[in-house]
């Protein structure tokens, strides 16, 4: 019958209503098929089915054990459709025994006879229906499955360690690969005072200092240092934690990584040796050269020449060695971690919208979703490591860039906050960042819209201009000024105190980061500006941004606006190599309403191409076999020059090109950065 049975089984032991409810069923287009007792229709649904058709008098007196076991031991995605055959007026709201009745079947339905044949033909489409969202769902969380088993693998493959350390109890776990990197094999007790004791005495002082500052602070615990094992052997680790808070923002726990180091160390400690060894041969020629300066001169000259090229082909490899390693770190597992992540993060997207609206199978697609994320973040900071990006400084009019927020704001917003501009005639040019002094401000108003009671309030936003002689907080000159003043509920002064500190959030847990004001109040002060904060509880707060005056003219720059997108479908061909990714991206064009041309190499996106079909945008893979994703952008163009191109890819360094500036999108993506910028692209085209 197969795992994905959608026909009917019907159990009706009375008269010919079996085989005519059979029968209609069949002209409707349902395959169907006749039970003849109880014990015969808990097996066939064993065998596989869609639905079942009993008439209560069935089941009336009855064993229901066998039946009501197997509903009970369905898995959890699945939930057997019973259709209730009962007479007039024996339905749930006037005969309780057909309620507790119902109340055992589980997802029932009641259809009371006589009935017309479109009565139960439509009843029958209903559970159908639900029956194979119920097969999807299956087959849904079985990929769920299988991409967190190759999420394991390629942690295992990257030879990384996961531990954790619940701080209110002190209770430390960590997996097996974590517990090898600090010496700890089998079944060994391994708590955190055992982890305390492997820890090399001459380091212990800097781990218990590191950690209590991350308790305290709440600040990233990244530290290496020394343990030592049971042989004796002196192992180096690298062991890195992100500390997570309770709503009142106490820090609740660490979860971390570690990597053995210790061939990095003692390559590091061996040049140490080389260089020492280095300086000591650099004396004894000294004072050999001043004893025979003139009988050695010529052959002491070729002897340091040989030594400082020894030295500088020593500390080139070293430092090859080191650039070799940091690459293959970024440019390998964390592109295979955004691949997997892409992955499990689009399915799950479309997941979502698609499984029925159970809180159980809602609340594993929500865990995955946070725990993809999680990854994520993780590879983001290994590709960012030991690298700032500078800011986009310019000079821009600050009354015309807030003005063209007003969409933008409202949009976010919502209808139950009124919103008022107030912006001075006539203000000078300001030296800002325009992407992130509108993040800065979005970022203030939506603070100040949470503040806010259920039924609203008022947000009134003034630019004006200010000059300021002589304050500690500020240099003197003029300055352009923005207020963000709301009728919300107000802080109070420890509070507000605290209101710029980094992680500090009075939002519960998951609503928000506590970087929000630092991140803005950091903004400022880098554009040589400053935040101020001013709040009474129940008189709501006014933010000030302080932004100094330009000396150059003021540059036109783009308005924000909300983002919008057209209702249309365009032919979208998309290249990737990868089947996981591309049948997750596939996923997610198919579910925005486009329709989707797949070329699994570059080499067969060529064929279509030449083809000649019709194809409104482009999306390609970076990193395939053959091929890049930028070297088939350059033939496309040559052969389609208005074909819009997106380069979708896990790398932040690409090859030079004339094209190595096409549109990127960034994995791991999510649905509406993919329809963002597909709808820019079609745009522009």
């Amino acid at each position: 019958m197969g795992a994905q049975s959608l026909r009917a089984l019907v159990l009706a032991p009375t008269g010919r209503e079996a085989p005519l409810t059979v029968l209609l069923l069949k002209d409707a287009g349902f395959a169907a098929d006749i039970c003849a007792d109880l014990a015969s229709l808990t097996l066939e649904l064993k065998r596989g089915a869609g639905l079942a058709i009993i008439a209560d008098e069935a089941v009336q007196s009855a064993d229901l054990r066998p039946l009501f076991s197997f509903l009970e031991s369905q898995p959890s995605w699945s939930d057997m459709p019973v259709i209730l055959l009962t007479h007039r007026g024996g339905g749930p709201e006037r005969n309780p025994a057909a309620l507790r009745l119902g109340e055992i079947l589980g997802n029932v339905s009641f259809l009371e006879r006589p009935f017309y044949p479109t009565t139960l033909s439509s009843m029958v489409r209903a559970a159908a229906r639900g029956r194979r969202r119920q097969y999807e769902a299956r087959l849904r969380l079985e990929e769920i499955s299988e991409r967190e088993q190759q999420l394991q693998t390629a942690l295992t493959a990257g030879r990384l360690g996961s531990w954790s350390l619940d701080v209110e109890n002190m209770v430390f776990h960590a997996s097996e690969t974590s517990r090898a990197h600090f010496g700890v094999t089998g079944d060994d007790e391994f708590s955190y005072e055992a982890l305390r004791k492997v820890v090399h005495p001459d380091d212990l002082g800097r781990v218990t200092q590191a950690i209590q500052l991350t308790l305290l602070s709440g600040a990233d615990y990244v530290i290496e240092y020394r343990n030592v094992r049971p042989d004796g052997y002196v192992h180096w680790v690298d062991v890195r934690a992100r500390a997570l808070r309770d709503s009142s923002g106490e820090v609740i726990s660490l979860v971390g990584v570690s990597s053995d180091i210790t061939a990095r160390k003692n390559s590091e400690l061996e040049r140490e040796r080389l260089l020492g060894e280095l300086a000591v041969e650099r004396t004894a020629l000294s004072t050999l050269t001043r004893t025979l300066e003139q009988r050695v001169a010529e052959r002491t000259s070729e002897l340091m020449t040989e030594v400082a090229a020894r030295e500088k082909a020593q500390e080139q490899l070293l430092q090859s060695q080191k650039m070799e390693s940091v690459g293959q770190l970024t440019g390998g597992i964390a592109h295979d971690f955004n691949n997997l992540l892409m992955a499990v993060m689009g399915n799950l997207e479309i997941l979502r919208k698609r499984v029925p609206d159970e809180a159980g199978t809602r609340r594993l697609i929500d865990g995955a979703m946070q725990g993809a994320q999680r990854g994520a973040s993780l590879t983001q900071r290994m590709l960012a490591f030991a690298r700032q990006q500078d800011l986009r400084t310019t000079s821009a009019d600050v009354g015309a860039l807030v003005s063209g927020m007003q969409e933008l704001l409202r949009r976010s917003l919502g209808p139950q906050i009124e919103l008022h501009l107030h912006i001075a005639p006539n203000l000078p040019p300001a030296v800002v960042d325009a992407h992130q002094v509108e993040l800065a401000i979005l970022n203030l108003a939506i603070n100040a819209r949470d503040a806010m009671p259920d039924d609203g309030g008022v947000i009134e936003i003034r630019v004006d201009q200010r000059q300021v002689s002589a304050e500690d907080r500020l240099r003197p000159g003029t300055y352009v000024r923005i207020q963000l003043a709301d009728t919300g509920c107000g802080m109070d002064a420890t509070t507000l105190s605290k209101a710029i500190e980094p992680f500090f959030s009075t939002k519960p847990l998951g609503k928000g980061t506590g970087l929000g004001l630092s991140m803005t109040h950091g903004l400022a002060v880098q554009l040589g500006g400053h935040l101020d904060l001013a709040s009474e509880v129940g008189a709501g707060t006014v933010a000030t941004l302080w932004l100094p005056m330009a000396t150059e003219p003021a540059v036109e720059i783009e308005s924000s606006a909300a983002p919008s997108f057209a209702n249309r479908s365009a032919t979208i061909l998309v290249v990737d190599d990868d089947p996981l990714i591309a049948m997750s991206t596939v996923g997610m064009l198919e579910d925005l309403g486009h329709i989707v041309i797949e070329a699994n190499s570059a080499e067969r996106a060529l064929e279509i191409i030449d083809g000649g079909q019709d194809i409104d945008l482009m999306m390609t893979d970076q990193a395939m076999p053959g091929m890049t994703g930028i070297q088939l952008a350059e033939i496309v163009r040559a052969k389609r020059p208005k074909l819009p191109v997106l380069l979708a890819t896990g790398y932040t360094d690409l090859p030079a090109s004339k094209l190595a500036n096409l549109p990127r999108l960034s994995k791991p993506y999510q649905q509406s950065q993919l329809q963002a910028e597909i709808e820019k692209l079609l745009d522009i085209a």
